[in-house]
């Protein structure tokens, strides 16, 4: 069985996820982002929901939330991932599902586009680089999939306010975390 959790961005979270299963007696076959698969079903839903809860989960059982889930998780993948072919055919292809389909439901479940999704998910992974101070902006750019380093630019001050240049100099380095784009 495949259950569906919302909020998990990050490798801590699939150990603290794979940690709770298992506190509660069951032994997950494999935890990603986003998903856990268990061998039968769930002895105590609701004491697994709390636990979750607890912890800033979110146990899903809409099917459209689950295939929501599913986006974000495939978009933080696609971010991620060296090679890049364009967005709309990874998700469809990896959901097998029409993209338009896709969109719309993503649009009406998080009240933005998948494509300004991607940019939010995409300002805050530079936002963490830059405040490393390891890499300059041209690679950056590079590793964030943006043409050039104006792209990206222009994609930072408008949604941060601010140049990247001035963001890497402030005090202020505020980022959000990736659940809450």
């Amino acid at each position: 069985m495949k259950l569906y959790i919302k909020n998990m961005v990050c490798d801590r979270c699939r150990m603290v996820v794979r940690q709770t299963f298992e506190d509660l007696g069951m032994t997950p076959e494999g935890v990603e982002l986003g998903e856990v698969e268990v061998n039968g079903d769930v002895p105590d839903w609701s004491r697994l929901q709390q636990r979750l809860e607890q912890l800033g989960f979110e146990l899903l059982e809409d099917k459209r939330k689950q295939l929501v889930t599913q986006i974000k998780r495939l978009v933080l993948a696609y971010i991620n991932q060296p090679a890049r072919q364009n967005l709309s055919d990874y998700l469809a292809e990896q959901l097998n599902r029409e993209y338009s389909a896709l969109s719309k439901l993503f649009s009406e479940s998080e009240q933005q586009t998948i494509e300004q999704y991607v940019i939010r998910l995409k300002i805050e992974k530079a936002k963490e680089l830059l405040s490393y101070r390891e890499r300059n902006l041209s690679e950056i750019a590079d590793e964030l999939g943006y043409s050039s380093v104006a792209h990206l630019s222009n994609q930072f001050k408008k949604v941060t306010g601010v140049t990247p240049s001035q963001f890497r100099s402030s005090e202020d380095v505020s980022r959000q975390s990736l659940d809450q784009i």
